[in-house]
Order: structure tokens, then C-alpha cells, then sequence
């Protein structure tokens, strides 16, 4: 079977042009499903029936997965066995009947205002690695790019001159402008620091990491973690706060959602909505502490 998953991650790479996030989501609960049918004595995937697959799903809310992560793996499993229907391997989906159960939407954790410039102020120094800190999280702020975008950027995806960086992926392309405070930040980077930091001179890479190469998703969280700690803020946050509180600051100041949609990249508006709810509970909480007969 793991000659067929990793022949369905290709497929999807290739003709799909999925992300590398998700590519590495499907590898990732496949080979767990692998792994539970091995267990099992099974080993081809057109041996694999709706109970099998069923009683994984079953095993996971045994095992207590989330039922985000849950409903995630069916959506993997759905996909893959749509790509062995397509490839001839098999004659039934086995993942058609699956249900994906149903998740509660939570309400994202965002940072204050004044929270967010005590982050952005953490990185005050003037070594080389503070001052790429203070740019990446300054950008990550200004335009609410996803952590994945921040650390793939490169030189020519950024206009210091008009004040904009552009983001693409497979489906399309889009143009976010950022402000004063991200452009001096990213000024200070590019005139001091790069250089010193990115190892190959004819790299386009635009964040390098402490070895001179690119940075991971895991090496930008810690730095989050690091100077939120350092700025005495207590909520658990990830690199995604920063994104979810632009969104919220931009649409709690009077930004038009339809803007605020674009720049995050969100295909659907209802998906940017969850912003305007959050504004309205703010409002809210508000006036029931300041208003003398709330």
C-alpha cells in the first residue's frame, strides 16, 4: 500500500498542484491507515472494504483523536481511494460512505492591540537575528500571510519601492501592500542582515535561519513562542495568531470584508465572516462593561 500512497502524493503534486502542507497531511494519515491495516493482516488496497476503513475511523474516536484531525483523515481517505477508482485499482470506493463528524467552530485566538506591539517590540536589538525576528514578524502582522508564505518568500516577491509583497501558490496570485513599520523593518533586514545570514550569495530566499538556509515552520513558531514569553503575554499563541489578529484589527477599524478576504487569500467569504462575528462580540463586551445600565 505504500507504493500506491506515495504514487497518490505524486499525482496530487503533480497534476492536483496541492500545497506542500497538504501533501504531507495525506502521506501523514495514510500511512497511519497503512500502518492500522498491516495490524489487521491486509496489505492490498483493493482488499480493503467500507468496514475496514470504518472501523479505523472508529479506533481514532477511541483513541480520542480531535474531530478535526478525524474528519481530516476521511478527507484523505475519500481522496485517495477516488484516486485508485480513477487509476483502475480498484472497482469500489470503499471511503464513500464515510461521514466526517461534526466539528464545533471555535471563535480564533487573537491578540490586543497593545499585545501585539509589545510582540513586535521584543526584537529591540541590533544583532543580525533580531533584526530578521523584528522584520518577519512585522511583515506577518502587516499582511496576515500565512506562516508557510512568510518563509518561502523571496527578494523579488517583495516591492520596498510601492510597499507591497506579492504570495502565489498553485491556484493563484496575490498582491498584499504592508505599512511604514514593516518597511523600515524589512529595510534594516535587507541592508544589514541578509547577506550575513543567507548562505548561497545567489539565493533569491528572503528569511534565512541561524545555518543560513531556509526557515521551517517549526523554527518561526519558536521564535513566536520565545518573544511572546519575553513579552509577558500569557495566551498560547502560534504564528497563525498574528494572521487571525490582522484580520480582526483590519475589520474592527472599518476595513471592507471583501478586501480583508482577498488579502488573506480565503477563497470564500464565510470564511473571512468569522472576523465581523468576533468584532461584534467585542462591541459587545464592551458596552456590557461601559455602559451604566447595560
Amino acid at each position: 500500500m505504500e507504493q500506491r500512497i506515495d504514487a497518490f502524493i505524486e499525482y496530487m503534486h503533480s497534476v492536483k498542484k496541492t500545497s506542500t502542507n497538504t501533501e504531507l497531511s495525506y502521506k501523514r494519515d495514510l500511512t497511519k491507515l497503512s500502518n492500522y491495516l498491516r495490524e489487521q493482516g491486509i496489505l492490498d488496497c483493493h482488499k480493503v472494504t467500507a468496514g475496514h476503513l470504518q472501523d479505523f475511523v472508529t479506533d481514532m474516536q477511541r483513541r480520542n483523536f480531535s474531530a478535526a484531525t478525524i474528519s481530516r483523515t476521511i478527507a484523505s481517505m475519500k481522496s485517495f481511494w477516488q484516486y485508485l477508482l480513477l487509476q483502475g485499482v480498484t472497482k469500489t470506493d470503499a471511503a464513500a460512505s464515510l461521514k466526517a463528524p461534526k466539528i464545533e467552530k471555535k471563535m480564533p485566538e487573537i491578540l490586543t492591540e497593545k499585545e501585539v506591539i509589545r510582540l513586535l517590540e521584543q526584537p529591540s536589538g541590533d544583532t543580525p537575528k533580531q533584526i530578521r525576528d523584528r522584520a518577519m514578524m512585522e511583515l506577518l502582522y502587516a499582511t496576515g500571510i500565512r506562516v508557510t508564505e512568510l518563509i518561502t518568500l523571496k527578494v523579488s516577491d517583495v516591492n520596498l519601492t510601492m510597499g507591497f509583497i506579492v504570495c502565489r501558490d498553485a491556484q493563484k496570485e496575490r498582491v498584499i501592500p504592508f505599512g511604514a513599520k514593516a518597511k523600515a523593518a524589512l529595510i534594516a533586514y535587507m541592508n544589514k542582515t541578509r547577506d550575513i545570514m543567507v548562505e548561497n550569495p545567489n539565493s533569491d530566499i528572503l528569511f534565512a535561519n541561524c545555518s543560513g538556509e531556509e526557515m521551517s515552520r517549526q523554527g518561526f513558531w519558536k521564535i513566536i513562542k520565545y518573544y511572546a514569553k519575553k513579552a509577558g503575554i500569557v495566551t498560547d499563541i502560534t504564528p497563525h495568531t498574528l494572521r487571525h489578529s490582522f484580520a480582526a484589527h483590519l475589520v474592527e477599524n472599518g476595513a471592507d470584508l471583501k478586501s480583508v478576504q482577498e488579502m488573506l487569500g480565503h477563497s470564500d467569504i464565510s470564511t473571512t465572516q468569522i472576523y465581523v462575528n468576533m468584532t461584534h462580540n467585542h462591541l459587545r463586551e464592551v458596552y456590557d462593561n461601559a455602559h451604566p445600565r447595560s
